[in-house]
């Protein structure tokens, strides 16, 4: 004789650009397919990476905190570098009782795992150029010589992909042609992936970098992380209505976004309330 079924859960938000946090979600979802995720993307503001800070702060800011008011998560995956590496600090002072986890660059993960003491970052601009990188390298590897790389149209390559549209391998050959270039010594044999959105994008990077490099991929440590952190939060009763995936304006190619959301866990693309409710995709 079996026991009642099991109801409760843990209500998290997983807030990206674009498309990226959603590798994150599969990690997640894979290590806990009971958990209750909504999805939040700024793409009404798509890439991140090329805004300017002052604007991510208060914008990542006052969408979190709306969301936080309007969908009441556990847990808020702040699943993109650059918005973790700007916005994460403000998060937490505005809402201390909320765990925020967010995405960095994996130099720590690199740093363990060279045997060159060459390591590679490839990232966005902003996340290139912003100290908080330098700190990283500093703190966790600095016997290292780090080759930091800003790629800056490999996250829309990858969105590409994503909805299954054609790339070719010249265009992202392209964005990554910088970081072995500044090899010199071709002792590069690690590279960290500094933006969510190059999860989509892995088999390509793999096929075309030297064999020789590591590529290093932070969604499934975050996931784990988040899923410790979890451990400290009571269960809450599952929802009634399945959580969505939320859009700030209406993506590219909607349709074959759409198509794919099944995967991650979700059925339509909604847009965020506070646009009118008649422009929602419905599957």
């Amino acid at each position: 004789m079996t026991g009642p079924a099991h109801s409760g859960t843990h209500h998290l938000l997983a807030f990206d650009s674009g498309i990226g946090g959603l590798g994150i979600v599969r990690a997640l979802r894979t290590l806990n397919p009971a958990l209750a995720i909504e999805y939040l993307a700024d793409t009404a503001v798509f890439p991140y990476g090329e805004q300017d800070d002052a604007f991510l702060v208060e914008r990542v800011l006052t969408l979190i905190s709306e969301a936080i008011s309007r969908l009441r998560p556990q847990a808020v995956v702040i699943a993109c570098n650059t918005a973790s590496t700007l916005a994460l600090d403000a998060l937490r002072a505005a809402w201390p009782e909320i765990p925020f986890i967010g995405c960095v660059p994996p130099i720590r993960w690199a740093a363990r795992l060279t045997r060159s003491h060459v390591i590679g970052l490839l990232a966005t601009r902003a996340t290139i150029r912003r100290p908080y990188l330098n700190r990283l390298h500093a703190l966790y590897a600095p016997d290292c010589t780090l080759i930091a790389h800003a790629a800056p149209g490999l996250a829309a390559c990858a969105e590409h992909l994503f909805r299954g549209e054609d790339v070719p391998p010249s265009a992202i050959q392209r964005e990554i042609a910088g970081l072995f270039d500044r090899d010199t010594t071709g002792k590069l044999d690690a590279v960290g992936l500094g933006c969510t959105h190059y999860t989509f994008v892995l088999e390509q990077l793999r096929a075309l970098a030297p064999p020789r490099i590591t590529w290093l991929d932070p969604a499934n440590a975050v996931a784990r992380h988040t899923l410790t952190l979890l451990q400290n939060q009571p269960e809450v009763p599952s929802p009634s209505v399945q959580p969505r995936a939320w859009f700030t304006s209406i993506p590219p190619e909607a349709e074959a976004l759409r198509r794919k959301l099944p995967d991650f866990g979700f059925d339509e693309i909604t847009l965020w309330p506070s646009l009118p409710a008649s422009q929602k995709i419905t599957a």
